[in-house]
């Protein structure tokens, strides 16, 4: 028997060499949630991704906002983070490449970008979009307890004052009978 050999176009063989080659140079993914992410002032974003590429890449978070661009932190994955000054204690780096943010600020709302690149020098970003929003209802409860706080002082010193009114009047009362001099009988005087 003879073995079967497949013979392909020229055509074919092209189109086979171009996959492969747009296969090779595209060896880098990174996969991100589409929305933007949303989070509350002093909460925490988590910046989840998925990389698939060869080897052990070099990862590297950038924020950028209108009035700045700065790097958070890079590193090799598998290895230690090197955390800028601005983000030390408010980082956490996870092994696949994501990024959690804690204790965030109004000027953490900004564009962050993830550069994933390979020992070969192949690189590829994703941005991200992080809003930072204030909680109004926080607010609104401390302004409740303020009022009720002063409304239970207003009431207590009006209970105080209501108190000393009534001992000045004792007081008076106290007073006026121990300066009286004292007759048990009444004189009626004719007219």
């Amino acid at each position: 028997m003879r073995p079967a050999c497949i013979r392909l176009s020229e055509n074919t063989q092209i189109l086979y060499l171009i996959f492969s080659l747009c296969h090779y140079t595209q060896a880098i993914t990174i996969q991100v949630p589409r929305s933007p992410i949303t989070a509350p002032v002093q909460g925490r974003a988590l910046f989840s991704v998925d990389i698939t590429c060869t080897g052990t890449p070099a990862i590297r978070w950038m924020f950028s906002s209108v009035s700045k661009q700065q790097s958070i932190v890079a590193w090799m994955l598998g290895g230690a983070a090197n955390v800028t000054k601005m983000y030390e204690g408010r980082v956490q780096t996870h092994p696949n490449g994501s990024l959690t943010i804690t204790d965030l600020r109004l000027q953490d709302s900004g564009y962050y970008t993830i550069t994933v690149t390979e020992p070969s020098g192949n690189s590829k970003d994703v941005c991200m979009v992080l809003s930072v929003t204030e909680v109004l209802y926080e607010d609104i409860q401390y302004f409740i307890v303020f009022i009720i706080v002063l409304g239970t002082l207003a009431a207590f010193l009006m209970l105080c004052m209501w108190l000393l009114n009534k001992l000045h009047n004792f007081i008076k009362a106290w007073r006026q009978r121990r300066c009286l001099p004292e007759h048990n009988e009444t004189e009626l005087q004719p007219l």
